[in-house]
């Protein structure tokens, strides 16, 4: 190795260091504060070595917000929502690339308006459509209306597309039916794509805030963004149990993120490139 490559290495080295620190550090930060109480997080300078109050700030939550059920509310809202929204938009992307039909671009064009319009222009006529149900305060509120997430679908039909369509033609010779040949030919290939939806669904749906405080009326069904919300008073907030409770919601992520992640960025650029 010469010295110039000696020296590139290092540098490199340190910036990745760097890097790491400042992406970290609040990381780091927020698992401390949160063995802290309200007061000591508030002092200067603030606390950087784990402090005492872990147990105090878990009961306050778990008494608070009856936390370890909002937990498991929101593991069950989020992996049914990826379950459910996967399926609805891996279907959706394998029909508009695989299938022509008039129509298909219009309709494709309409459905990616989705990506441009804000979500908050949805929510008094999603919520009249909920009031109408009679599903206020329940699960099918926060997990239906998002099933058909643009995004997603977009993400699957680039995927789709780079699928051979004379693998698919062998697969119908063979006397394949349409079903069959979507999950044992069109499916495998596609599992980098999958995990990558996977991992957006459900961080999407994890940590989604404005629509399930809308439809959740009862503490009892409350997600962990709603939960850790209402736990802010207007004399006095407990920031040593919201940052354990915070602290608490990232560690589904990151098992979500850690257990896909190596196919995350082949799924991304799946369809990217056209050959």
């Amino acid at each position: 190795m010469t010295t110039r490559q000696r020296g590139r290495g290092i540098l490199l080295t340190s910036g990745l260091a760097i890097v790491l620190a400042v992406v970290g550090l609040p990381f780091y930060w927020l698992v401390v504060a949160s063995t802290h109480s309200s007061r000591e997080i508030f002092d200067s300078p603030p606390p950087m070595l784990p402090g005492g109050h872990l147990l105090d700030n878990l009961n306050t939550l778990q008494e608070s917000a009856q936390f370890g059920r909002v937990v498991l509310n929101s593991l069950l809202i989020a992996a049914v929502y990826t379950l459910c929204a996967g399926t609805v938009c891996t279907l959706a992307g394998y029909g508009f690339a695989k299938y022509r039909f008039r129509g298909r671009e219009a309709v494709f064009g309409l459905l990616m308006l989705g990506l441009v319009i804000p979500a908050q222009v949805t929510l008094v006529p999603l919520f009249r459509m909920m009031t109408d149900l009679e599903w206020l305060n329940t699960y099918q509120a926060v997990i239906m209306p998002n099933l058909a997430l643009p995004f997603g679908i977009f993400l699957m039909r680039q995927s789709m597309g780079a699928l051979p369509d004379e693998l698919l033609d062998s697969g119908r010779m063979d006397g394949c039916g349409e079903l069959r040949l979507f999950l044992r030919v069109a499916l495998p290939p596609m599992k980098p794509a999958l995990a990558a939806l996977a991992i957006f669904l459900f961080l999407y749906q994890w940590n989604d805030f404005l629509w399930p405080l809308l439809v959740l009326r009862d503490g009892g069904s409350f997600t962990i963004p709603v939960a850790l919300a209402s736990l802010q008073g207007l004399d006095e907030t407990d920031y040593g149990a919201i940052l354990a409770g915070t602290s608490i919601a990232a560690l589904p992520m990151a098992a979500v993120f850690l257990a896909l992640q190596r196919h995350f960025v082949s799924g991304l650029l799946a369809g990217a490139v056209k050959e």
